[in-house]
């Protein structure tokens, strides 16, 4: 990232203290999430909070915002006692949280969403005026009339954003904000944050990408198993410094075994799809071959046909027969047990409720995806011990953090629910794998590990479609590459000597370019 560098640590400790965290402890039933953790951040400072999944940073936060009570220790703010009871205490105190998760509801406006978020909202013409004020000063332009179904990822997040400035924080709470952000949205957040920080509103960032914290952050906690391991200052670490006290071994990047590609294994032909989803967006004559051997990755910003690809490829839309091929067989017309039976699997963005049942067990849930390709019923009847036998092999394999295979889903931290749902389906030795955002919230390691999985298979003859907001990620792992925007994919191309600025162009409707690439070859 480019931009204004973080102040400097002497400039930073002569800031007066904002929020002190002393000797916070707090349990559930079978794991301790936070034990004995202490830090200090001080008025304009961003202080990254950083740790592996199941490290106790959501727990950690939510305490700080008032969605969880603590079991023992304390807090204060600006020197004063500081336990909030519910969220709404502490906006009232100058907290203000923007969340991985966007709250708004895609049928209101701007404004209206805007004003469900606050505690005493004024009219909705003087509020209207604010938000244009407020989103104009801060570089996050934003009209109050526009639905939000109709915004993109990154406009989403600037009416959560507004939504929190308008209520002048002292401390904004960021969670993993840049993970559906193009590269330029990245440059223009971290614009708005240096300029909040310079007014002195304190910025706490959760993020798993480490040259993002170093780019942008004061100070780092560093979190390990509920436990704070290191302080450090971020601008003087390397970003695998940062990784290996997070996980408190050394990291070895994925290796990738470039060997020769096999036949096509998946092939898409002018696939066009109407959208089931409320404010989705429909494909448009996709085309694209994967053979075995390769991987593609596609990238884009988030609402950009992603989700849709995934249900047309999976089974769950479907389209004329010849439209989809596996192993040149058409496929179109089939269903997802159809689909995995012929040798596709599929794993969508959503962790609760698509990819997984939250309520169900994770015997349950490796079930529901692995019965056809794994064997898990006989006669019509469950097999549980195969299964429970399954569910085991998931977890030891992708070091799931669970007491046991019988805990529900929702019980998983995040991260750990996606290193579970990555391994049933690498598992499966499937032909095709189709995965959506493949290490979403999941640490350094854990990354590293799907990552590997990922050529590991490739290696072995699947072919591999990675659909994916983390740019690193499918420059990592993947041979070729396409952009999806407005449900249009470009054609895909190598990722040999394909730069971010190409990309950041091509997620951002840049078609033009990636047409002259191809003249150009």
């Amino acid at each position: 990232m480019t931009g204004t560098q973080p102040a400097d640590s002497a400039e930073t400790t002569a800031r007066p203290e904002l929020l002190r965290v002393e000797g916070i402890t707090k349990a559930y039933p079978g794991v301790v999430a936070n034990s004995d953790v202490s830090f200090t951040i001080r008025e304009g400072e961003v202080h990254a909070l950083l740790g592996e999944n199941g490290a106790g940073k959501s727990t950690m936060v939510k305490m700080i915002f008032g969605l969880v009570r603590p079991d023992s220790g304390r807090m204060t703010l600006r020197g004063k006692p500081y336990a909030p009871a519910k969220p709404a205490e502490a906006r009232r105190l100058g907290v203000g949280m923007v969340f991985q998760h966007f709250s708004l509801f895609e049928a209101l406006n701007v404004a209206e969403n805007v004003a469900l978020g606050m505690e005493n909202p004024p009219p909705m013409r003087e509020l209207a005026a604010r938000i244009r004020a407020v989103s104009e000063e801060y570089g996050l332009p934003l009209d109050p009339a526009r639905m939000v179904g109709d915004l993109s990822a990154g406009e989403r997040q600037r009416v959560e954003i507004i939504r929190c400035l308008l209520q002048d924080p002292k401390l904004l709470i960021m969670d993993e904000p840049t993970s559906v952000l193009t590269p330029q949205e990245v440059e223009i957040l971290f614009k708005t944050l240096r300029q909040l920080s310079r007014e002195g509103t304190a910025i706490l960032y959760i993020s798993h990408k480490l040259e993002e914290i170093r780019s942008l952050c004061d100070t780092a906690t560093i979190l390990r198993r509920g436990r704070v391991v290191a302080t450090c200052t971020p601008r003087d670490r390397t970003a695998r410094e940062m990784a290996e006290l997070m996980v408190g071994s050394s990291l070895q990047p994925p290796e990738r075994s470039r060997g020769e590609k096999g036949p096509v294994a998946l092939g898409v032909s002018d696939l066009s799809v109407a959208s089931p989803i409320p404010f989705g967006t429909s494909l448009k004559a996709v085309s694209f071959t994967v053979a075995r051997g390769e991987v593609l990755g596609i990238a884009g910003v988030a609402g950009n046909g992603q989700d849709e690809l995934l249900l047309a490829l999976s089974g769950e839309l479907k389209s004329d027969a010849d439209r989809v091929r596996i192993d040149s067989h058409a496929a179109g017309h089939l269903g997802p047990s159809e689909r995995r039976k012929a040798g596709l699997v599929a794993a969508p963005e959503d962790r609760y409720g698509h990819a997984a049942a939250p309520d169900m067990s994770l015997v349950e849930n490796a079930l529901l995806s692995g019965a056809v390709r794994k064997g898990l019923t006989r006669a019509g009847f469950i097999d549980w011990a195969a299964t429970k036998a399954f569910a085991e092999e998931i977890i030891t394999a992708y070091d799931v953090r669970t007491p046991g295979p019988d805990v529900a889903a929702r019980a998983l931290s995040g991260g750990n629910l996606q290193k579970f749902l990555m391994g049933r389906e690498l598992m499966q030795g499937a032909s095709v794998i189709v995965i959506n955002q493949p290490t979403w919230g999941v640490d350094a390691a854990a990354a590293a590990a799907i990552r590997q999985s990922i050529l590991d298979r490739a290696a072995e003859g699947a072919a591999v479609v990675v659909i994916s907001q983390d740019l690193d990620e499918l420059l990592e792992v993947a041979d070729s590459f396409a952009v999806l925007n407005e449900g249009r994919l470009t054609r895909p191309r190598s990722t040999d000597g394909l730069t971010m600025e190409e990309i950041g162009l091509m997620m951002g409707g840049a078609h033009g370019m990636e047409v002259a690439h191809h003249a150009e070859a």
